[in-house]
């Protein structure tokens, strides 16, 4: 059985390396994605990622408990991601052809009009005001309910879930729009 995060980060706070790179691996992939969806170059979000996991490290002496290890680690994200659009201002970084399924899962024009629904949808989550794209974000990237979004961008849960509901509402309607 896995140890749960919290424990490594304890563990890794009690001077364990070999704990923060286990949280490092289950966490890395999500946080990226997050973090890419979010800026405009891969650049950016590279350097921005790296400067995420630079403040765990530097945080790992006052880490408490005190809620989920990801609702931890996003709320650093959170305020990072906030300092970078305060400084640039906000955008998203394109949808490439990795994303796109494998050539023969779907016949041409399947594929077709699947690159035009993930189209749609990049355009329509760039559109989202920035509370509800973050929210949307932490919800389907970094796996956070709600009570942890509210959490991680200092807001309260009715708030947290208003974003949220807005967001996916504005998706749906996006990508089933002919």
């Amino acid at each position: 059985m896995e140890a749960p995060d919290e424990q490594l980060m304890l563990a890794y706070r009690d001077g364990n390396a070999a704990a923060f790179e286990t949280l490092y691996l289950r966490h890395r992939g999500r946080l990226f994605r997050f973090v890419l969806r979010s800026v405009k170059s891969r650049a950016t979000a590279e350097e921005l990622f790296q400067e995420i996991w630079m403040r765990v490290i530097e945080a790992r002496e006052r880490y408490a408990p005190q809620a989920r290890f990801t609702t931890w680690l996003y709320t650093i994200a959170h305020h990072r991601m906030v300092d970078h659009w305060r400084r640039g201002g906000l955008s998203l970084v394109e949808l490439d052809e990795q994303h796109d399924p494998p050539g023969d899962a779907l016949d041409p024009a399947r594929q077709i009009e699947a690159r035009e629904a993930v189209a749609r949808f990049a355009q329509a989550l760039q559109a989202l005001p920035a509370a509800q794209r973050e929210a949307f974000l932490l919800h389907e990237e970094a796996g956070l309910s709600i009570a942890e979004i509210a959490a991680a961008t200092g807001s309260n849960a009715e708030a947290a879930k208003s974003r949220l509901r807005y967001a996916v509402a504005k998706l749906k309607a996006a990508v089933e729009d002919d």
